[in-house]
């Protein structure tokens, strides 16, 4: 151990921020292994590191007694007291045997003990920094492929994007650039293991944090977030200034914000809503694109009835529900959608049966027909029921 050795732990200090101290324990613990090792010894040593030069002494320690029994562990106390004439029997004494060759074996060990400190040291930092961003947005480089598992290179470290949180039919290359969701940050033997995704809810709220500035400074809020990767999200926002459209804001200048996002996730398509208080305006806005006349809803189970015109039945819908699922999932209600003739059918049915019209069939009695309403639901379009006269 020289003076260039000394000056490099003062380097590794300041770079990696591994204290010196830190390092000094770590190099006498593993010394004292390696003299063991290379001298068969079963002494009790102690090796010391004089921080200035960087000079190594070992030392044996050695029980004083007035009859010795084990000579490798024990000294008379007459031989101890020509080192240390205040030994008593009893005392431990240290008596140096600093092998004449230690000095390479010492370098050697130092080295590779140093090298593992700062692995050690490099991954704890890197979990450090990474355990705090859980929950976050992330760019990285695709790197590899291992076990359908794509691997991302962030840079310092790697992530782990699993197929579940991969998008469906989204083909990655090496080389392409994307951005990830954060799910979550474990400390493994081998280092942090970081796991993000791409189909996550979180992903699509983080980038129009980025995107949008009045997201980010808390101007407006964003109330919840559905996805179905790969095909349709619905995201509903609120403003919490009355003379900044949320709606607008989000979707930018000639649509430029939302186009990014919808970029970035490879054509995915976004409903931008804004959120209401009222659950039948929230309702019948979580259907967009489609329009709603009337939406009936039912505090007690949480259901709503929601009409709408004839020709926006399948839109409301959605191929395979798919809009209908996404609109319950956010607004936290079960939907049930009716098209226009179908609701004016039975209303006139169900007054015909109040009337005690004989052409109505027995069998559709005023059970049957009846269907969830609340008196308090509200018009999202023309009312066309006022204009029946019911």
């Amino acid at each position: 151990m020289n003076q260039d050795f000394m000056l490099a732990l003062e380097a590794i200090e300041k770079e990696k921020g591994i204290k010196k101290e830190t390092l000094f324990e770590a190099i006498e613990a593993a010394l004292i292994s390696a003299y063991k090792r290379n001298f068969n010894s079963a002494h009790n040593v102690r090796v010391n590191i004089e921080k200035e030069t960087g000079e190594i002494k070992v030392y044996s320690c050695m029980d004083v007694v007035e009859k010795v029994t084990n000579p490798q562990q024990e000294i008379h106390l007459d031989k101890a007291r020509l080192s240390n004439p205040r030994c008593e029997n009893g005392d431990i004494l240290e008596v140096e045997v600093t092998p004449k060759n230690f000095g390479r074996i010492a370098a050697q060990t130092a080295k590779q003990v140093v090298i593992q400190r700062i692995r050690e040291a490099e991954r704890e930092m890197i979990y450090e920094e990474f355990i705090d961003r859980e929950e976050d947005i992330i760019t990285g480089v695709v790197h590899r492929f291992e076990h359908k598992n794509a691997i991302i290179n962030l840079g310092k470290t790697e992530a782990i994007l699993a197929p579940a949180e991969q998008i469906p039919h989204e083909n990655y290359q090496q080389g392409d650039r994307i951005k990830a969701f954060i799910l979550e940050v474990k400390k493994t033997t081998k280092g942090p293991q970081i796991f993000i995704s791409r189909t996550h809810p979180g992903l699509l709220r983080r980038l129009f944090e980025l995107e949008v500035p009045e997201i980010y400074n808390g101007i407006i809020e964003v109330k919840g977030v559905v996805r179905e990767p790969g095909n349709r999200s619905k995201i509903a926002v609120y403003s919490h200034k009355k003379d900044v459209d949320p709606v607008g804001a989000c979707v930018g200048p000639r649509g430029s914000r939302v186009q990014a996002i919808v970029n970035e996730l490879k054509g995915e398509k976004i409903d931008i809503i804004e959120w209401n208080e009222e659950s039948e305006i929230f309702i019948a806005s979580t259907l967009s694109p489609a329009k709603t006349i009337k939406v009936e809803t039912n505090p007690e189970n949480k259901s709503a009835l929601v009409i709408v015109p004839d020709y926006q039945l399948s839109l409301a819908i959605g191929k395979e529900g798919q809009n209908v699922r996404l609109a319950a999932k956010l607004s936290g209600w079960k939907i049930d959608i009716i098209s226009e003739s179908s609701y004016l059918e039975k209303i006139a049915r169900k007054k015909n049966i109040q009337e005690g019209n004989s052409s109505v069939p027995p069998e559709e009695s005023e059970e049957a027909l009846d269907e969830p309403t609340d008196k308090a639901g509200s018009d999202t379009g023309e009312n066309i029921l006022d204009k029946e006269g019911i």
